[in-house]
């Protein structure tokens, strides 16, 4: 128990309690943690990204010591979790994932897995969202996030925290065996090429809908998390809070002046 580096991790994840990735991010972290807890939505919230429910009460139900499901989004769930059920024992890191898909590129901005990390970041918590991609989703590569998560965690958080920000880390769809090593990547351009709307009725000819991402990967510079993957590594990307456009800021205060 003494050669684990963190005192308490916390869990959360947007596929929803007892998914697969999740178990697995519980395996990874009780090998880092004396403790780990685990608070994860109710429901699968993919897409969510960083909302928080202001509209509707949260119910909670807990499922085992330190594991509880939330009624509501991976950001209710960390919230929840460092505000109410920990009290004054604060995590040392909060971990959002395993994902069932990769997290690159646009995809970033609707992420509920990075939402977790992210959230994270705004309590003043170190957070790491991790996410295995994959070709076929009934053939899941986990061997390679479980080999390579304790990792790349370890590695994360060997020197200390560097400041305010979190991050995202995708992992290859190939065997663990050969994966390349783990390389830092800047977010990628593109991914989601449009947002299509599906059209149907129910059994009372009544309409409804349902919203789906058509994606299109483009070729990007080789620095970036997609093209990382392609290579076979690991992708690191640090994210934060701030989407100010610098390159724009001295166009705009000429117009503005």
């Amino acid at each position: 128990m003494s050669d684990r580096p963190f005192q308490r991790i916390l869990l959360t994840n947007d596929d929803g309690i007892g998914e697969p990735g999740l178990n697995l991010l519980e395996e990874v972290a009780s090998t880092l943690a004396r403790e780990v807890w685990v608070v994860a939505p109710e429901h699968d919230q993919s897409g969510t990204a960083n909302s928080i429910s202001l509209h509707q009460p949260l119910r909670l139900r807990q499922r085992g010591q330190f594991r509880y499901s939330l009624s509501g989004t991976p950001a209710d769930c960390v919230i929840m979790a460092v505000q109410h059920l920990m009290g004054d024992q604060r995590p040392d890191l909060v971990l959002s994932g395993i994902n069932a898909g990769a997290n690159l590129g646009d995809d970033v901005a609707y992420s509920g897995t990075v939402a977790g990390a992210m959230t994270a970041l705004f309590l003043g918590l170190p957070g790491i969202a991790l996410s295995q991609s994959f070709r076929n989703r009934k053939q899941v590569p986990w061997e390679t996030a479980a080999h390579w998560a304790p990792r790349i965690i370890t590695s994360l958080t060997a020197g200390g925290w560097p400041g305010n920000l979190c991050y995202n880390v995708n992992f290859p769809d190939i065997p663990p065996d050969e994966v390349t090593g783990m390389e830092a990547a800047r977010q990628g351009e593109g991914g989601i090429l449009k947002i299509g709307i599906d059209a149907r009725e129910d059994t009372r000819e009544k309409p409804y809908y349902w919203l789906r991402f058509i994606r299109e990967r483009r070729e990007t510079s080789p620095d970036s998390d997609v093209a990382v993957l392609k290579r076979g590594a690991v992708a690191v990307t640090p994210v934060k809070f701030d989407r100010t456009d610098t390159d724009a800021m001295a166009g705009l205060r000429q117009m503005l002046a």
